[in-house]
């Protein structure tokens, strides 16, 4: 897959203070750059040219749009860290899912760990897997797909797009997990970092974000 990142917009500032700085993620454009140079273009990099001193402190994969947070310097950093580790910062997620679940809302409770030899692929696995707890509620259906909201507790690695396969209905447009109709139905992934809940860094204030998706 070549990688194309889009250019418009170049890059989307939610809020900018002295200490935090809160984007909305375009899809299709890496968090942080990758290790070849064909992969150095990224929402990180981006924000490094505007604002130099701006970190990573979350991520969310490639294909994954919506809002993310980053520290303008040390002490932030290390605090908006704490709260994400610590499982403070209230995320919501929108996606949309092939096929319709059995009911209308639920909780998947199921951990998680690297699928190494097809990696960047993850798995479940009961026995060594980390705890990994999702829970979903559905907004609308269609035809042949569902939107939910997704609210992990966790934040593993590929979370949300695993979780809605153990359910039995794949994230439409999912390169890595879907498959036939569910990766044809749309030409991107469609989940959506919808919601951001943190507490800024310095002054304590309650931050929130929202941004819908364009799907």
């Amino acid at each position: 897959m070549i990688y194309q990142p889009p250019m418009d917009p170049y890059l989307e500032v939610l809020y900018q203070d002295d200490d935090v700085l809160v984007l909305n993620k375009p899809s299709g454009l890496l968090s942080v750059p990758g290790r070849q140079e064909k992969h150095k273009d990224s929402l990180q990099s981006r924000a490094q040219e505007k604002f130099p001193t701006a970190t990573t402190v979350h991520r969310l994969d490639m294909e994954t749009s919506g809002v993310m947070v980053m520290a303008l310097n040390k002490p932030s950093h290390v605090e908006l860290s704490r709260q994400f580790e610590q499982r403070k910062v209230k995320k919501k997620y929108i996606a949309r899912i092939f096929g319709h679940p059995a009911t209308s809302s639920g909780t998947v409770n199921v951990p998680l760990i690297c699928d190494w030899p097809n990696r960047p692929k993850q798995k479940v696995d009961y026995e060594q897997g980390k705890k990994a707890l999702t829970h979903w509620q559905v907004i609308e259906k269609d035809a042949l797909t569902t939107l939910l909201e997704l609210k992990p507790t966790t934040g593993r690695s590929h979370q949300l797009r695993v979780h809605m396969l153990h359910l039995g209905h794949p994230i439409v447009g999912d390169q890595l997990y879907a498959t036939g109709d569910a990766l044809k139905h749309s030409d991107r992934l469609q989940l959506h970092s919808q919601q951001l809940n943190f507490t800024h860094p310095q002054n304590k204030q309650t931050m929130d974000f929202v941004t819908d998706p364009e799907f």
